[in-house]
């Protein structure tokens, strides 16, 4: 592990101190690319607007004629917390809007499978409906979309992940209106918005054109803004680049949280998670409330986490959120299993004085395909390695199938190197789609050992030794003035999330004793700048030396009413 300082441009510094942002603040800002104080400006006049995503405006005229002449709209979600949260996002805010027929189709991950297929658009069909809205996927749909046409519906695919790529050319299903800012031709500066961002966006659209038809007044029309706290949790929740419209998106549903302007099912989650909303932080959606939603579709039913975001009745929201939390709780049980026997696989594939191979595939037949994306994650963070996890698929007639999820590092783009595995091996892929940094395949059994060959083949020749070689970037030494809890506080309020860390120091301590608790935790006493601190590094069981530097984040525990700063240990270079 190479521990490493971030650039803070003391240019940048200075300008934003000068504009009164907290000098600690300026420094971490500065160091995230912010040269000026209207950068941090999270106002929604700031907002990128909707006319400059692609198929905004076509959207908004196809669902205002369909809402005008009475048509029946069905939206079909993805099963993972940014879908869950466009779903809901999408029911509430065209029913905010004046729609009177909408429901929702949420896939069944082991059934179904990713994206709107034929089946699902023939049973979209079945409920009646005339309109066809995607949310979070769809980009990738060809069949499915073509099924829906072919069936009469009109299509509308609002999206956010990569085109499909086909003899190395991009394609796109025949929809009527495609809203995707990843689509060839849009400008929309914000390529990193979520599905359910591009839901948002859709809405914003939709009430302008009404406008523009005499529907509303700007001095009466329906107010947006209150879906904004879905919109967070689903950008935090799927780890999009937090850029500066993403981070406003996020401010701004931050705020009317901690207002308590938030649907009851939020306020739920939160209960069953132990969290504040009052004081909520992306680390509350990152972590508590996108897992339990998460957990849902990973495991039973995205239904439960879709219900528990779309009621308006506290009891019900209760009820939903307490399922959750037990979902989740399972969840981390298979997934903590499945780890331990992959880490143990992937031990196997390293001879003890070598590094591991470029790139990890894995698989068991005892894994839940529901988790593989989760377990992919952790070795990954592990090895830091790209990795692939595998599980046999659970769908009927498909047993002989395996379904993988892939995490990778900086560096090496996991889409484009199974784009590339698919060229040098036809056939191997049977489905493969997603980003650069997380990515998803399907193949049979009998190519396992093809697919894993291919993948390091890649790897070899795209990764370097310094590209394999884990970094840590931080913020430096901490002043011994600001290792105070309304420090903590001051930081903990801001946006942070992917592509704007969360503030990480670095520096040499003493450790002055240590010792494990709960068997897996190492619990510290530190002495930081000669003045004594407490420290916890989670997950870590390997002692460590009488002086060592360390990576650490700033937070605060309590202890007989009393609060004190601790240090989060993250790593340590050794």
């Amino acid at each position: 592990m190479k521990i490493q300082v971030r650039d803070a441009p003391p240019r940048s510094v200075w300008a934003l101190q000068q504009a009164g942002v907290h000098p600690l603040l300026a420094q971490l800002y500065a160091a995230r690319g912010v040269h000026s104080a209207d950068e941090l400006d999270d106002g929604l006049a700031r907002l990128l607007p909707p006319a400059g995503m692609l198929g905004t405006q076509e959207a908004a005229r196809m669902l205002a004629d369909a809402m005008r002449d009475g048509k029946r709209i069905c939206v079909v979600a993805d099963y993972d917390c940014d879908g869950a949260t466009a779903c809901a996002v999408a029911l509430r805010g065209l029913r905010l809007l004046g729609a009177q027929n909408v429901s929702y189709l949420v896939p069944d991950r082991v059934i179904d499978g990713y994206g709107l297929t034929a089946p699902i658009a023939e049973r979209v069909k079945a409920t009646g409906a005339d309109v066809l809205v995607t949310v979070d996927n769809g980009i990738a749909s060809m069949d499915g979309v073509a099924r829906a046409r072919a069936l009469g519906m009109q299509v509308l695919v609002t999206d956010h992940h990569l085109p499909a790529l086909k003899d190395g050319q991009i394609v796109l299903p025949d929809a009527d209106v495609i809203v995707n800012p990843n689509q060839p031709g849009c400008s929309f500066e914000s390529k990193s918005i979520a599905g359910v961002g591009v839901m948002f966006y859709v809405l914003l659209a939709l009430r302008a054109e009404l406008r523009e038809r005499g529907v509303f007044t700007a001095q009466n029309q329906p107010k947006v803004d209150t879906l904004l706290p879905l919109v967070a949790l689903g950008t935090v929740a799927d780890v999009v680049k937090l850029d500066a419209n993403n981070r406003r998106l996020v401010a701004q549903g931050l705020r009317r949280i901690r207002a308590g302007h938030l649907p009851v099912g939020l306020a739920s989650l939160f209960t069953a998670a132990g969290r504040k909303a009052n004081v909520a932080t992306t680390f509350d959606f990152g972590f508590a409330l996108g897992p339990r939603i998460n957990a849902a579709g990973r495991l039973s039913d995205m239904t439960l986490g879709i219900e528990c975001l779309l009621t308006d009745d506290a009891g019900r929201a209760d009820e939903l959120a307490r399922t959750l939390d037990g979902i989740n709780r399972e969840r981390r049980d298979i997934e903590a299993d499945m780890r331990e026997q992959a880490q143990l696989a992937a031990d196997a594939m390293i001879d003890e004085d070598a590094e591991p191979p470029p790139a990890i595939a894995i698989f068991d037949p005892d894994f839940h395909e529901g988790v593989v994306g989760i377990v992919a994650s952790r070795i990954k963070d592990k090895l830091h390695r790209p990795t692939f996890v595998f599980a046999a698929s659970q769908a009927p007639g498909k047993e002989h199938e395996l379904k993988g999820s892939g995490r990778s590092i900086p560096g090496f783009h996991l889409r484009d190197a199974l784009d590339l595995v698919a060229k040098r091996q036809p056939g191997v892929l049977l489905r493969f789609g997603g980003h650069a940094m997380a990515a998803g395949c399907t193949i049979n059994e009998e190519n396992f050992e093809l697919f894993e060959s291919a993948l390091q083949q890649v790897a070899h020749e795209w990764l370097d030794a310094a590209t394999l070689t884990r970094r840590m970037d931080t913020d430096g030494p901490l002043a011994a003035e600001y290792r105070r809890t309304d420090v903590v506080d001051t930081l903990h309020k801001e946006v942070w999330g992917q592509g704007f860390a969360a503030p990480t120091f670095s520096e040499e301590v003493e450790v002055v004793s240590q010792r494990l608790v709960g068997e897996k935790h190492l619990a510290l006493k530190l002495k930081h700048q000669g003045q004594p601190v407490d420290g916890i590094w989670f997950g870590h069981t390997e002692p460590l030396p009488a002086r060592v530097k360390l990576a650490f984040r700033l937070d605060a525990d309590e202890w007989q009413g009393v609060r004190r700063v601790r240090f989060l240990v993250e790593a340590a270079e050794i």
